[in-house]
């Protein structure tokens, strides 16, 4: 990666960061710590859309995704930082394309923001809850989604990649 790119990334992850504690500490002074979801405690952004509810509530976490090891918040906090230490080493030293330092640096900035709310609250602070078609989706914070969406445009890249080698007559193992 050129420097150029590899500044690119630093200044993707540190929007994506402050972008997520920006609305982390909105939600935290303006919406009250709720049991359950909407409207018991949160703000309702809409209804029976195609089935489909959101809600923007305030929630906490201590485990990972869905309170996965929250009775280890010590270790998974060690966990998280190895996990951030090793995934920065890989995309600021790793010999790989900027379409996929894009959506490490997604994966990057979610893991940071999720870090940093475990630092400074003891806790992940969650608020998008969505409700499709009567299931209750776990509530996530936009750190989640960052995550999600690194994950999967990774996921995405790598089976066009791997037609791309396939159509062009290329040897997939190499």
């Amino acid at each position: 990666m050129s420097k150029r790119e590899l500044g690119g990334c630093t200044l993707l992850v540190a929007l994506l960061v402050f972008v997520d504690f920006a609305l982390k500490s909105l939600v935290l002074a303006y919406i009250p710590k709720a049991v359950g979801s909407y409207p018991y405690g949160g703000v309702g952004v809409f209804q029976h859309f195609f089935g489909i509810e959101c809600s923007v509530i305030h929630v906490t976490n201590t485990g990972a995704a869905w309170s996965f090891f929250s009775e280890y918040p010590g270790r998974l906090l060690i966990v998280r930082f190895a996990m951030v230490f090793l995934l920065a080493c890989y995309l600021f030293f790793g010999n790989h394309r900027f379409a996929t330092a894009v959506p490490l640096s997604l994966i990057l900035a979610g893991a940071v923001g999720n870090i940093i709310d475990n630092i400074l609250y003891g806790h992940v602070i969650d608020m998008f809850s969505f409700v499709f078609w009567g299931y209750h989706y776990p509530v996530f914070n936009l750190a989640d989604a960052f995550i999600t969406m690194g994950v999967g445009w990774l996921l995405c890249h790598s089976f066009v990649h791997k037609k791309k080698r396939l159509v062009d007559g290329e040897d997939c193992a190499s």
